[in-house]
């Protein structure tokens, strides 16, 4: 099987997936990684024994982000053959495209050379704060199946309730997760994991904003009675869990421990939809989430 060629570009504040996503492919060089401005990717990658642990059957051959320095830190820290000084140059050089960086308001203009041009490309979440916004940059694909977003969380399988817990706590009433920073950003990392919880056929009933300082919640009541509670919370260090209370009165709580395979999972469910073995992440579902999150944006 040829490999494929992936092209990463975009690097946003906090975000440092260029790093790590590519690593996930490439493997990396440790002495250089150590030098990534984001000391838990360095951290997580000594954890896994490379080149096992990469994703098979594709490589990041290109990189572009907005400072030179900074791609061809990225390039030999993770292993990237080609720096670009312009994203479009990757057009015609690699079969696919990693926009790794999650402000969502740049990504129409960043990905639209690529979905005129036929790429299949990977958005960062969320992909867009509005439904119109989502419309717009769906609108630009060139076929069904070209875009896939998502959060890398809700393939985390630790956030995901097994047969024996669903059986204990029975019908679900009420969800609660939180999440740190803010809820452009973040706030998409517990809503789509949630999300997976709740009927296909339930629709929102009303929603509730409350912002204190940098801290946001995020109340959603749901048509069958379901309330489920988004929390954003700034600069406050909290974990990253999702507590669920069933009608027996059990409640369960998920916490997320494993960033790589999250990464991992997400990243080869991208590869799979490109190589036209699995379908992308549903339009309708990516709809619900940006539904949330324009709703969670009051007060902006």
């Amino acid at each position: 099987m040829k490999d494929l060629r992936l092209g990463v570009l975009g690097m946003s504040e906090g975000n440092g997936h260029p790093y790590s996503w590519s690593a996930i492919f490439n493997g990396y060089d440790k002495k250089t990684m150590a030098e990534c401005p984001f000391p838990v990717i360095p951290q997580y990658l000594a954890e896994q024994n490379f080149p096992k642990a990469a994703i098979p059957n594709a490589r990041v051959t290109h990189v572009w982000t907005q400072d030179r320095r900074v791609s061809e830190l990225v390039a030999a820290a993770s292993l990237i053959e080609t720096v670009v000084d312009d994203y479009e140059e990757m057009i015609g050089e690699v079969d696919a495209v990693l926009l790794a960086r999650d402000d969502a308001e740049n990504h129409l203009a960043m990905s639209s050379p690529f979905l005129k041009a036929g790429l299949p490309i990977y958005i960062d979440k969320p992909m867009a704060l509005s439904l119109a916004g989502l419309e717009e940059i769906y609108a630009l694909q060139s076929y069904e199946n070209q875009i896939f977003t998502c959060s890398a969380l809700a393939f985390a399988e630790e956030l995901t309730l097994s047969a024996n817990d669903r059986t204990g706590l029975g019908s679900i009433v009420k969800v609660a997760a939180r999440v740190g920073k803010n809820w452009d950003t973040y706030g998409v990392h517990v809503i789509e994991p949630v999300l997976k919880l709740v009927a296909e056929s339930d629709r929102i009933s009303r929603v509730l904003v409350t912002v204190d300082q940098s801290k946001r919640a995020v109340e959603v009541w749901w048509e069958s009675g379901l309330c489920t509670l988004f929390t954003t919370f700034g600069d406050e260090p909290v974990p990253v869990d999702i507590s669920i209370t069933g009608a027996s009165g059990k409640t369960k709580i998920l916490e997320f421990q494993n960033t790589f395979m999250a990464f991992k999972r997400a990243l080869k469910q991208f590869v799979a939809v490109v190589r036209e073995q699995e379908d992308t992440i549903p339009k309708k579902f990516v709809r619900r989430v940006v539904e949330i999150i324009e709703a969670g944006r009051q007060h902006e």
